[in-house]
């Protein structure tokens, strides 16, 4: 699905409410109750998704209200206790990207024991799902996540306190629960729907 991170003023972006792409109305207003028209006084903007009309709050050029940020919906497979916490890093990355990336980090973990790994050390877990056959792209981003996470704690060199660094973080996760859970359940309820003499047969060729 398309993400469009919502901006300030911007034309039309992903509504954090609805999810759907929309056009966006915006109006504003000073501190003292005025509109200076396209001045910089006007600190307080309020933009409303054409589509499910809700507004979204920005100070200045942050958004404040919903508090998800800028991050994208979490994958609609994700597991419950990781999108809880994938949740919770939305609702402060535009405060705090370095807690948002060290959240994102232990939802990493969460999910690795939801692939059936023991969620207790992130690199060994992702270790064992490389010998289990897990694809490059999802291990880097497993291991882009974990790094940068950590980093956030113990700070090196990767500048966790840059939004655009988290934004990607989020982007990552969904990436890893798109290859790991969301595609393998598609192609599974496809494939169930083979005739049962054609799965046979394919199970003949495959012993």
């Amino acid at each position: 699905m398309k993400f469009i991170a919502p901006q300030v003023y911007g034309n039309s972006f992903t509504c954090p409410h609805c999810g759907a792409i929309s056009k966006q109305n915006w109006w504003h207003i000073a501190w003292d109750g005025h509109d200076y028209g396209n001045h910089d006084k006007n600190k307080l903007k309020v933009g409303k998704c054409q589509h499910c009309e809700k507004n979204t709050l920005w100070v200045i050029d942050k958004m404040m209200y919903p508090e998800t940020g800028s991050a994208p919906f979490p994958n609609s497979e994700m597991p419950k206790p990781v999108r809880d916490i994938y949740l919770e890093a939305a609702s402060i990355q535009a405060k705090s990207p370095r807690g948002a990336a060290a959240l994102l980090r232990l939802a990493i973990q969460i999910l690795c024991k939801e692939l059936g790994e023991q969620g207790k050390n992130i690199n060994t877990d992702i270790g064992n799902l490389v010998k289990k056959g897990l694809p490059q792209i999802v291990q880097q981003s497993l291991d882009i996540v974990r790094v940068t996470g950590n980093d956030a704690v113990y700070p090196g060199q990767i500048d966790t306190d840059s939004q655009d660094v988290v934004d990607n973080l989020f982007n990552l996760l969904n990436v890893v629960v798109e290859y790991m859970i969301a595609l393998p359940n598609k192609v599974s309820g496809i494939y169930s729907l083979l005739p049962l003499d054609k799965t046979d047969a394919i199970k003949k060729r495959d012993n």
